[in-house]
């Protein structure tokens, strides 16, 4: 479970979030949506200390973050973080080599590119077989698997997802669908940021919607919501 409280923060003089109140439950998929530039991944940010509030707090399964060493290590286990962009996660020359480059810093001991623990990780993401892949030839929706395989490795509690259809096709967008929804089967706290309402009706279990650094809209479907109001893209376009 991931909660934030009255969580404030900006850049500089820019004030981006204004006093958030966001709960994502353990075994569900919840949608954080809002349009371009409303700050979502600002938010998405806090959930593993990437980073911190001005006010507020974050808690992850009931324990509150602290920003030392020892308290960033604890949340970053917990929670992982798949980025929107594949470039700015993947890091090692093939796909299985990538894969175990998280747990191998966790446990501070090498991980075989072969072994179980990342053939479990592509397992998950439907990419078994791949290791010996290299990550400079494969599809974007194939990269995007690639980390988050790399996120599933670590064995965290919480998956969060940034604009995670940014760059797929419609065949691509289900198999996420399927694969997401899987890992909340499975129990995992999963958070996924879109604009798209009609991707966010097809994953979410709940749904919280941020206009002007707050929470405009939180429940459990979006049947009714004005999301032009909220600048977001109509189900029909």
């Amino acid at each position: 479970m991931i909660e934030t409280v009255d969580l404030r923060f900006g850049y500089d003089d820019r004030p981006v979030l204004r006093g958030v109140d966001f709960t994502a439950e353990s075994g569900e998929v919840t949608v954080l949506l809002g349009r371009n530039g409303a700050g979502k991944s600002s938010l998405l940010k806090q959930f593993n200390g990437l980073l911190e509030p001005d006010g507020g707090y974050v808690k992850v399964d009931g324990e509150r973050v602290t920003y030392d060493d020892d308290g960033l290590e604890r949340v970053r286990k917990r929670v992982g973080f798949v980025f929107q962009r594949p470039a700015d996660q993947l890091v090692a020359p093939t796909v299985g080599q990538d894969v175990a480059f998280g747990p191998a810093n966790d446990r501070d001991a090498a991980v075989d590119p072969d072994g179980p623990t990342v053939g479990r990780a592509l397992e998950r993401v439907g990419l078994s077989g791949y290791g010996e892949r290299l990550c400079s030839r494969l599809s974007n929706g194939e990269r995007k698997r690639v980390a988050l395989a790399g996120v599933l490795a670590t064995d965290p509690d919480c998956v969060v997802l940034d604009e995670p259809t940014a760059g797929l096709d419609g065949d691509g967008t289900r198999a996420l669908i399927d694969r997401l929804r899987g890992l909340a089967s499975e129990g995992l706290t999963v958070v996924v940021s879109t604009h798209y309402p009609g991707f966010a009706s097809a994953v979410g279990d709940a749904y919280a919607i941020l206009d002007d650094g707050r929470i405009g809209y939180r429940g459990r479907t979006l049947d009714g919501v004005d999301s032009e109001a909220f600048g977001l893209r109509r189900f029909d376009r």
